[in-house]
């Protein structure tokens, strides 16, 4: 760690006349000024620092500048608040501690021109994840911010508002926050058409009556492209309600199938991620495409297990759902589970069953069989027609 403790500077478009005192000694202070081009330009030229603007790709270089720079003082520029979404909250990783001197941040100076509640707003950033995570949050009368990464994001996020019925939202764009080109546009995402500046922020008030696809695991069926290889809705709530989603955990979704199972744990929380395995390639390219229409972060391996599961990261939780007979694939999944983690395994097949009856046996946990009719025509009549029966066996380890 240097000698003297990195200094971050949330730092606004208004430059430094929006600096506090603290903050514009800190940037007099500096030996060093690391920062944006456009950063770099909103500080006096009277300052004696060493310029020097990021590199691309930033996460490769930051260490080796770091060290570069060893021993003098060093002041970090940043948008805003410095640990909301931005540098701050990196550099804390890599160096444990710095000291941060923050600005009013892009989503408080957005609520604060809108009136709304800060406390009662999602905000979901489209700088490092792409666009279609905004799925999830699309819930009727929700109120949402996107970080936007480029000038084109506005038309990206109204398009995907659009495709998914909520073309009504009122759409707002706020350009240049608190600088002096600052511009705000309110439309509804169906009649958005404008150019913007690349730095805004996008407000978003869904309509009161638009469509429901809850984050509550149990999505309807048709939610999901397939070719019949999908957990059923009801079996899928209850094996999700014993992987116990956890925000920020990791699910390995065996036998992935169309992707129920790894698209809904990781829709319960935007931290969530799932690697969902799937030996056939075809229904690798519809499980990827499912996990994009819904706005989920799996990532999907093509391949065999276990074989298959050879070097990826350790998991929280496994769903196994197919393969289940594969030589070897329960002791490499019970290997690679971290203590305390969750492992469920379903079954229709009466070979399928028998071994989880034996793994129950030796290692515990709780079995269930789940049976599910649902009412269907019988001539001008209805009746109950039964599903297979699921056996479900979840244990902690």
């Amino acid at each position: 760690m240097p000698a003297d403790p990195i200094t971050v500077v949330g730092i606004g478009p208004d430059g430094w006349a929006g600096l506090t005192s603290p903050a514009q000694a800190a940037l007099l202070q500096a030996e060093v000024l690391l920062g944006s081009p456009r950063q770099l330009a909103l500080t006096p030229s009277s300052l004696d620092a060493v310029r020097v603007p990021w590199p691309s790709p930033l996460s490769e270089a930051l260490p080796r500048l770091l060290e570069e720079h060893h021993g003098r003082r060093i002041c970090v520029l940043a948008s805003g608040d410095p640990t909301f979404h931005g540098i701050g909250t990196t550099l804390v990783r890599l160096l444990g501690a710095v000291h941060v001197i923050p600005h009013p941040s892009s989503v408080s100076l957005a609520c604060a021109r809108l009136g709304w509640p800060q406390d009662q707003v999602q905000v979901v950033s489209a700088v490092t994840n792409p666009v279609d995570r905004l799925h999830p949050h699309l819930q009727p009368d929700r109120r949402i911010l996107v970080l936007s990464r480029t000038a084109q994001t506005p038309a990206e996020v109204a398009q995907l508002l659009v495709a998914r019925g909520y073309g009504k939202s009122a759409f707002t764009v706020l350009e240049q926050l608190d600088g002096p080109a600052e511009r705000v546009r309110t439309t509804t995402a169906s009649d958005w058409s404008h150019e913007v500046d690349p730095l805004n922020v996008i407000a978003i008030h869904c309509p009161p009556d638009a469509p429901v696809l809850s984050t509550v695991p149990g999505l309807p069926d048709d939610a999901y492209e397939h070719d019949g290889q999908l957990t059923k809705r009801e079996v899928r709530a209850v094996s999700l309600s014993r992987l116990a989603p956890v925000p920020g955990q990791l699910l390995w979704d065996i036998g992935g199938g169309a992707g129920s199972i790894a698209i809904e744990w990781s829709r319960h929380h935007h931290t969530n991620r799932a690697i969902a395995i799937e030996r056939d390639p075809t229904r690798a390219d519809r499980l990827e495409r499912n996990a994009t229409a819904l706005g989920a972060a799996v990532t999907v391996v093509q391949g065999a297990a276990p074989a298959a599961l050879e070097g990826l990261e350790v998991p929280d939780a496994i769903f196994i759902g197919g393969g289940a007979t594969a030589p070897g694939l329960f002791d490499a999944c019970w290997n690679a589970l971290r203590p305390g983690g969750r492992l469920v395994a379903n079954g229709v097949t009466l070979e399928t069953e028998a071994l989880i009856i034996q793994w129950y046996k030796t290692y515990g946990g709780d079995l269930v069989r789940l049976d599910v009719q649902r009412a269907s025509p019988i001539g001008t009549m209805t009746g109950w027609r039964p599903a297979m029966p699921v056996t479900i066996w979840s244990v902690v380890k």
